[in-house]
């Protein structure tokens, strides 16, 4: 069985702008306060009961705050046959990579 990687922060942005497609598995309200512009928003506690939702034909680049819930989740849709990996270090990193964040604002996403 494949395992779970974590790539840095510079790597998922370049992953997301050529053809990853980013989830955020963050809480509504932690959206609320910024996010990647295209990130899809399921909380992690959805993420399971709305797989359905996930493409099956793109990689799927995992990201929260600082990295730990979509390090559980990267693990587990790693281990449901997706291709899956872990922005390691989260919304922070990304940020501080130079990646877009958009203020607040309604969700728009999945959620």
């Amino acid at each position: 069985m494949p395992e779970a990687v974590q790539i840095p922060a510079d790597d998922a942005i370049a992953l997301v702008a050529d053809s990853g497609w980013l989830l955020d598995v963050r809480e509504p309200d932690e959206w609320n306060r910024g996010h990647a512009p295209d990130a899809h928003l399921i909380p992690m506690g959805s993420v399971m009961d709305r797989i359905d939702e996930l493409p099956s034909d793109s990689q799927i680049v995992v990201i929260c705050h600082s990295g730990y819930r979509s390090w559980q989740v990267t693990k587990a849709l790693v281990a449901a046959g997706y291709d899956a990996v872990n922005v390691a270090g989260g919304m922070e990193a990304w940020q501080s990579a130079g990646g877009v964040v958009l203020p607040g604002g309604p969700n728009t996403a999945l959620a």
